[in-house]
This record gives C-alpha cells, sequence and structure tokens, in this order.
C-alpha cells in the first residue's frame, strides 16, 4: 500500500503548492482511490508535478461536505471519466458555515452531473468491494473537537444551526483509516471501526486556541493505552502546538504529513 499527498496546508517540497486543504492518493494492489480533493485543483497541479496520473484513479471520496475537502471535485472529474463518487447525501444537501474569524461559507460547488457517479453509503458502515470499507453516522461517546463550536449548517428555516457532522464518513482500506477532518473526534471514529487498524491518516482537527495542553496531554494518553500499535500520521487541521503536545506523549507512534510526502505501509 502507498500513500501520497497531494494537498496539505504544509510542504517540504518548493515545487509544490499549499492551501488550507487536503488530499492523499491512497494505492493498493487493486484500487487507486483519490482521498478528498483539497480546496481547488492544487491537489492536480501537484499531481502533474510529481508525476502521478489521476485519470486511472477508481474511487474518489469526499470525507465532509466542507470546501477545503470537496472544492477540488469539479477539477477532478473533468481530469478522471470513470471514477465513483463516495460522498454523505448529508454532505450534497447541506449548507455550510464557519464562524472562524468571521462568519462566511464553507460549502463546495458539487458537481451538477455528480449523481451519475455517486455510490450509495449504507449505514452505519458498508464494504463497496473487497476491502473498501466506508463508516457512517458516527456517534459520540467520546469528546469531539472543541473547534467544532464555530461550525454551523442551515435548517429548513435557514437558520444555523451547530453542525452534528451526520454528513462526515470516514474511510478504511486494508488497515488504513482516513479521517479526513476528524470533527467526530478521533477515538468516536476509531471506536466505529469494526475492522483492525494498522494506520490512521488524517486531520484531527485540532486548532490554535481550543482546547488547552492538559486536553491534548489527556487525548494523546488515551490514545496511546487503546491503540499501542496504531501509526498516526497528521497534518492540515492539527495545529503545531498541538502536533507538539500529542508528540510529548505519542513519541515515534505520531507522525506528520505534507505535500509530496509518500508513505509505504
Amino acid at each position: 500500500m502507498k500513500w501520497t499527498v497531494l494537498s496539505d496546508n504544509r510542504t517540504s517540497d518548493s515545487r509544490l503548492e499549499t492551501e488550507h486543504g487536503l488530499s492523499i492518493l491512497l494505492e493498493t494492489k487493486q484500487l487507486r482511490v483519490l482521498l478528498d480533493t483539497g480546496a481547488s485543483d492544487v491537489f492536480a497541479r501537484n499531481a502533474e508535478k510529481l508525476g502521478v496520473d489521476i485519470r486511472n484513479v477508481d474511487y474518489v471520496f469526499i470525507s465532509h461536505g466542507h470546501a477545503d475537502h470537496a472544492g477540488g471535485l469539479p477539477h477532478f472529474l473533468a481530469k478522471n471519466q470513470q471514477a465513483k463518487v463516495i460522498v454523505s447525501p448529508e454532505a450534497m444537501k447541506g449548507t455550510f458555515f464557519s464562524r472562524r474569524l468571521c462568519l462566511h461559507g464553507i460549502t463546495p460547488a458539487w458537481p451538477v452531473d455528480l449523481d451519475e457517479r455517486r455510490v450509495d453509503v449504507g449505514e452505519p458502515t458498508c464494504e463497496l468491494e473487497e476491502g473498501l470499507r466506508v463508516i457512517a453516522r458516527i456517534p459520540s461517546n467520546h469528546p469531539v473537537p472543541l473547534g467544532n463550536q464555530r461550525l454551523y449548517v442551515q435548517d429548513a428555516d435557514g437558520n444555523l444551526v451547530p453542525d452534528d457532522f451526520r454528513h462526515e464518513l470516514a474511510l478504511y482500506v486494508d488497515g488504513l483509516l482516513f479521517t479526513g477532518c476528524a470533527h467526530s473526534g478521533l477515538e468516536n471514529i476509531l471506536e466505529s471501526c469494526p475492522w483492525p487498524v494498522h494506520t490512521v491518516v488524517g486531520g484531527f482537527h485540532l486548532l490554535d486556541g481550543y482546547e488547552s495542553e492538559e486536553d491534548l496531554t489527556a487525548l494523546a494518553m488515551r490514545l496511546k493505552a487503546a491503540y499501542p500499535h496504531v501509526q498516526f500520521y497528521t497534518s492540515h487541521c492539527t495545529s503545531d502546538m498541538a502536533l507538539e503536545v500529542l508528540r510529548r506523549v505519542m513519541g515515534k507512534q505520531l507522525s506528520t504529513f505534507s505535500c509530496g510526502k509518500v508513505v509505504l505501509v
């Protein structure tokens, strides 16, 4: 299994562009899956610079209905004529907002012909084909990121209400669990996964100014105790401060990624 970071907030390769977004190409012997599409066509431009061909991707997975993960979808579909799209209907129906800094919309522009390529997602878990599984309707048995407090969805009356992230999905492929932004909480996503996990990849939505150092230390201790053999990779919406605190406890069990990073599992 191999995964390559095409879009992220960080990079260690000066050739590559960054953005507030996330996109990763996951490759197995059987499948090529694009994990989110970032906020724009940055993922496609970076893919070209890295010599990655996105035309033969089999699936594109959209973890939730925010523009920093689904904004590049129209660009992907224009280049790839075959891939099926995995996305929650709740994501496509929602109108989403953030109050970070100021109130602004974060709903992506969904392609008009998306239904022709979209695959239905069963709940709470489903297997689309051998080794490719989706987790939906993630319960909140553990704390969720405090940064969610600034995120809203419009209800039927046009009012902004706190987003409960029923539109968020996680993807499992042969022991790798992709969390997207983990708005539902990393522990909740892991607990909802009924299959053995050796690698977790994605943002953890641990932003500056929300969780305290004590909160982050406690989270790291719980993850280390409950999942001692799991390797965690994060970037995107995990702040530098959160990374520093988590690393103190988790050590080499926690790694970071950035644009251009290639990992063989």
